[in-house]
């Protein structure tokens, strides 16, 4: 008799074990029309079939994007042939291929000067209008000299970009087609819930046609993409090619639309990311009707609330978009909105976040008034706002930065030291404005000079920075900031808010008070 190791099971037992499962598998398949279709809440899998009759119905709305490009052949740049493999450099490979690159050149171009050559490249998109209006991301034909659209059963028309918006990478293209298209209906993405089956289909690595499924990952994503990030993730296979293409619910409609993947491959790693339809709807609305966009413009400039803001403006939590700079006769200026308020609401949607605003404002319709929810020291006050075009507004650029002076120069009048910011501060007069160079309606005290070591100089504050405010109280003179500090330090607070210019552009700092 074999001995039983510890742990393991015994021969008859392991007979029994096997009788067991075999008797289980039996009742299985005999029962197997109530396992599988039975719709109790443990079932986790989609019904079989689901996706081949949803897939038959969508492909025809999905399109391939073919484009050409003209691209110039530079002399010189790095010094490699075009074309030429990639090697770690010092690579024995890299100067083979290089030298027969260079034969290659010099046979056929007559010394390497070689002309434009035509490069092409493939995307996806959808039909959003039967009389021909293709979806697509702009970066699939950015630089296109020629655009053509493929339909599913291999028809291919020339097509013309009707209007771009580089801002959330989307453009609008159309089609003269023979005999009306069949569109796609959009869906509601703000309904969309983090676990539900989506369908993508599309022109991955030119294979066309492609469909692939899985959930919706997470949303509301920030990729760095632009100011108006707010992307659905998912991982539905996603490859090269596949830009452009729609993100089905299971209801048939377009959610999303697949723009970026995250992968260091340069293939799907189930990482991939979709603009939602709540956002792209609107722009392709405008693009058809206008050829442009037309966003809507507060005319403020914000910044994220950290939480060592809160205290000094009167919140529960880091939340909302503070106001560095009211636009001078902007919507913003005519609703009362003043620098220093706190905006918690805007249409009646609650703003959490700087990103948030953003999206709701341009997102709004031009024209339309609407509430907007302020925290204003403390108290709640609400304006109400009529929103003009962002583009029409002058386009905003960054303030170039202030020429500031070398604060080792001899010291200024009045110069007096704020030991609890680690910084020099001196009155604004002549001398100073000239140091500085700051305008003459300034108000407020100059930084003259900052301890590297001190809370200031962490924060990024500069000598030529000009306090306007602290903790919200007006600053006028050197004599205001010291007793507003001490007022706090006797609070026994451990940040004080400064709002200050640099370069003319307001923003708000929170320094922690040296203990």
């Amino acid at each position: 008799m074999m001995p039983s190791l510890k742990g393991q099971i015994p021969f008859k037992n392991f007979v029994s074990l096997k009788s067991l499962a075999a008797a289980l598998l039996a009742a299985q398949l005999l029962l197997g029309t109530q396992l599988l279709v039975g719709a109790g809440p443990a079932q986790a899998r989609a019904p079989e079939g689901d996706f081949a009759d949803l897939a038959e119905q969508l492909l025809p709305s999905v399109v391939n994007i073919s484009t050409t490009q003209t691209v110039k052949n530079r002399p010189g740049g790095s010094g490699l042939p075009e074309g030429m493999p990639q090697f770690p450099p010092g690579s024995p490979f890299e100067e083979f291929f290089k030298d027969f690159f260079d034969r290659q050149q010099k046979g056929g171009q007559g010394g390497g000067n070689r002309p434009p050559r035509q490069v092409s490249s493939l995307g996806s998109g959808f039909i959003v209008d039967a009389r021909g209006y293709v979806v697509t991301n702009n970066h699939v034909i950015a630089d296109a000299d020629e655009v053509r659209v493929i339909l599913h059963d291999n028809t291919e028309l020339p097509a013309k970009v009707i209007g771009r918006d580089p801002e959330v990478d989307l453009a609008v293209l159309k089609v003269e087609p023979k005999q009306p298209l069949k569109p796609i209906a959009w869906g509601e993405s703000g309904k969309a819930r983090v676990g539900e089956w989506v369908l993508a289909i599309g022109n991955p690595l030119g294979l066309g046609g492609t469909v692939t499924a899985g959930i919706i990952s997470a949303r509301g994503r920030d990729i760095g993409a632009g100011r108006y990030d707010d992307f659905i993730q998912t991982d539905a296979s996603i490859n090269k090619g596949n830009s452009g293409g729609p993100l089905f619910n299971r209801a048939g409609e377009v959610i999303g639309i697949n723009t970026a993947i995250f992968s260091q491959s340069g293939g799907s790693i189930g990482i991939g990311f979709s603009v939602p339809s709540a956002m792209a709807r609107p722009v392709v609305q405008q693009l058809i009707e206008f050829g442009r966009t037309k966003r809507g413009w507060l005319g403020v400039q914000i910044q994220s609330v950290t939480d060592e803001m809160v205290e000094d403006l009167g919140l529960d939590k880091a939340r909302g978009a503070l106001v560095a700079k009211v636009v001078p006769g902007g919507p913003a200026e005519k609703a009362g909105i003043q620098s220093g308020d706190v905006i918690t609401s805007f249409d009646s949607k609650p703003i959490a976040s700087t990103n948030a605003l953003t999206r709701t404002v341009a997102e709004t319709t031009v024209g339309k008034a609407v509430p907007v929810e302020l925290q204003r020291k403390g108290k709640k006050v609400t304006v109400r706002a009529t929103l003009g075009e962002l583009e029409q507004a002058m386009a905003s650029a960054e303030a170039p930065p202030a020429k500031g002076g070398d604060p080792k120069q001899r010291p200024a009048r009045g110069e007096t030291a704020l030991a609890d910011l680690g910084v020099k501060i001196a009155p604004l007069n002549a001398e100073t404005r000239k140091r500085f160079d700051i305008k003459d309606d300034v108000k407020g005290v100059v930084v003259v000079d900052v301890d590297a070591d001190g809370p200031a100089a962490k924060r990024d504050v500069r000598a030529g920075d000009v306090i306007v405010e602290v903790s919200q109280s007006e600053v006028r003179n050197p004599e205001d900031a010291a007793e507003m500090l001490k007022a706090l330090r006797d609070a026994k607070r451990k940040v004080a808010l400064l709002q200050i210019l640099r370069g003319g552009e307001p923003r708000f700092v929170p320094v922690p008070l040296k203990s």
